[in-house]
């Protein structure tokens, strides 16, 4: 996703939410895959923000044979930087499968 507009879709249009402690998800069905990943400035600096969209990028390329097509938006949460990729890992496996977006679901 790139612009502003597709970004509003899916907040306004997401068939399902989920909250971790360590980022947010918004799930909307569609035809195609198309995902985007936010980090406020609340993160920190742009370094911090950039390692946050970073960890998020490679749990969702890590795991994309498993998820449904769809339209994803992950927004960082400040906790994100402070745990490790497993632990991100497994929040991220749970919140997939609570918004029924994992292929076996």
């Amino acid at each position: 996703m790139k612009t502003s507009k597709e970004f509003n879709g899916v907040y306004n249009r997401s068939t399902k939410t989920w909250h971790t402690p360590y980022f947010v998800l918004f799930y909307k069905r569609s035809e195609e895959c198309k995902v985007g990943f936010v980090a406020s400035k609340k993160i920190g600096n742009a370094v911090h923000r950039n390692r946050a969209k970073r960890l998020l990028r490679a749990h969702f390329i890590e795991n994309i044979d498993l998820i449904k097509n769809g339209s994803y938006v992950l927004v960082a949460k400040p906790a994100l930087l402070s745990k490790s990729f497993s632990e991100i890992r497994k929040a991220y496996l749970h919140a997939l499968k609570k918004c029924t977006a994992l292929q076996n679901s």
